[in-house]
């Protein structure tokens, strides 16, 4: 363990008592009803082992509202068809839907034209999409490629691979003692070779949220792109790419109460009309021969054969959710929330939380002495809770700090204080056990 951890404990306290908050300021910061949301969720209503069940794994994925589930049930039940192309009602219909989901996620980031998003399967489908495309024009031997410490697996393996295929290098911005971007050594990575950034905002291991905007506007003084992993933000946070000048920025629908299977590629129009195609097949194409091929225009050159019509609606009806909820509400209950966590974990004796970022959303990790992580989590289980324990897809994130895995409940807009109280119950329960 680093010396920096050792005097986390004294740190942690002194701000603890800094950033108390009194009851009638956590009820203040309470703008919706969570009480009522929670009962927009089903899952929630179950029972773990005897207890309520207490959703600690958001970070991994959300649950869904009734409205979401019900949007694909309509689906399947009334208008099931494939879509573009059909002379019929239901592929009308289904078609209407598809493209209305992909207009909601234009105004839940703010994109500047419903052409700017292309649907995938999720987060790693969407970089993976971006690196062998517009990643593959742009590098070349001996150029460089910028990640962070704090990236999931995900946002490392795929520019990884590029690099490793064409000859060039990764570059990796550090983090402190604290797990904060070390924006000074950030600056000094670029060079006349490097050729992309991809970083996350949010990290999805302790939760740090980059200084995205500044980091951004940093890359663009030297001509360099940016694409955005934003699977830990956008359920968390207002986005505005065209505020933040993102050059891409993509997200996994099952990560904004949407279901698994789809997700988003936002890119500025330009740059993806002049990316050539990832996959070949039925739905991209203008005009086929056996001499050549011409494709439609985007987002359409990006969707080869038939697409997840049913999750793609989900995810529209999770969008209408949330943002009838309002992201800045749900932030602001979320920040809160997230600080009562801090302050009700950080004074258990022989528990450690990893990393102390200047700015934290979603998710928290900590280990415990003389408790195995996997253990940590089977015996909270055992108390209704689920939280996830491993390595979180971000071993170089943790290892920074010394260890191997951690612990790591992470937060939605439907938790409460009283999830967080019984988590602290939990932990200490186990941690006086014998068998602990």
């Amino acid at each position: 363990m680093s010396d920096s951890l050792h005097s986390k404990k004294s740190l942690f306290t002194e701000e603890n008592s800094q950033n108390k908050k009194t009851n009638l300021e956590r009820s203040e910061s309470r703008i919706f009803q969570v009480e009522a949301v929670r009962k927009d969720f089903p899952v929630l209503r179950q029972t773990v082992n005897g207890k309520p069940l207490v959703w600690l794994d958001n970070a991994a994925t959300t649950q869904k509202p009734q409205s979401v589930i019900d949007s694909i049930s309509d689906f399947y039940e009334n208008y099931n068809s494939n879509i573009h192309r059909g002379a019929h009602t239901l592929a009308a219909h289904a078609t209407e839907a598809y493209e209305n989901a992909r207009e909601k996620v234009r105004r839940l980031i703010n994109a500047s034209s419903k052409d700017e998003i292309i649907y995938v399967r999720g987060t790693t489908e969407g970089i993976n999409l971006i690196s062998n495309t517009f990643g593959k024009q742009q590098v070349g031997r001996g150029d460089e490629i910028i990640v962070s410490e704090l990236e999931h697996h995900a946002n490392i393996v795929p520019w990884q691979m590029l690099a490793q295929d064409k000859g060039a290098s990764l570059r990796v911005i550090p983090i402190d003692s604290h797990g904060d971007i070390m924006m000074e050594e950030y600056q000094k990575l670029f060079n006349h070779k490097t050729r992309i950034v991809a970083i996350g905002q949010v990290s999805n291991a302790i939760g740090t949220m980059l200084p995205m905007a500044e980091m951004i506007d940093t890359a663009h003084r030297h001509g360099v792109p940016v694409m955005v992993d934003g699977a830990q933000s956008v359920q968390h946070m207002p986005i505005d790419v065209q505020a933040l000048d993102a050059d891409f920025f993509v997200f996994s629908g099952h990560k904004i109460f949407a279901p698994t299977g789809i997700g988003i590629v936002y890119g500025k129009k330009h740059i993806l009309d002049d990316m050539p195609p990832w996959q070949g097949g039925g739905n991209m194409i203008d005009r086929v021969t056996f001499e050549e091929t011409t494709y439609k225009p985007v987002p359409a050159k990006f969707e080869a054969g038939t697409p997840n019509i049913g999750d793609a609606i989900g995810l529209g009806a999770a969008v209408d959710y949330i943002m009838k909820i309002g992201l800045e509400n749900i932030q602001r209950y979320e920040t809160d929330l997230m600080q009562y966590m801090v302050d009700k974990l950080i004074d258990i004796p022989g528990l450690h939380i990893i990393g102390h970022p200047t700015h934290r959303a979603g998710a928290l990790s900590f280990v415990m002495d003389k408790i195995r992580t996997i253990s940590m989590g089977q015996m909270l289980n055992r108390e209704g809770i689920a939280v996830r324990s491993g390595h979180h897809c971000a071993q170089p994130a943790l290892r920074h700090f010394g260890y191997e895995s951690s612990v790591r409940p992470s937060l939605a807009f439907y938790n409460t204080y009283d999830d967080i109280d019984r988590l602290r119950e939990a932990i200490l329960k186990i941690s006086r056990s014998p068998k602990a």
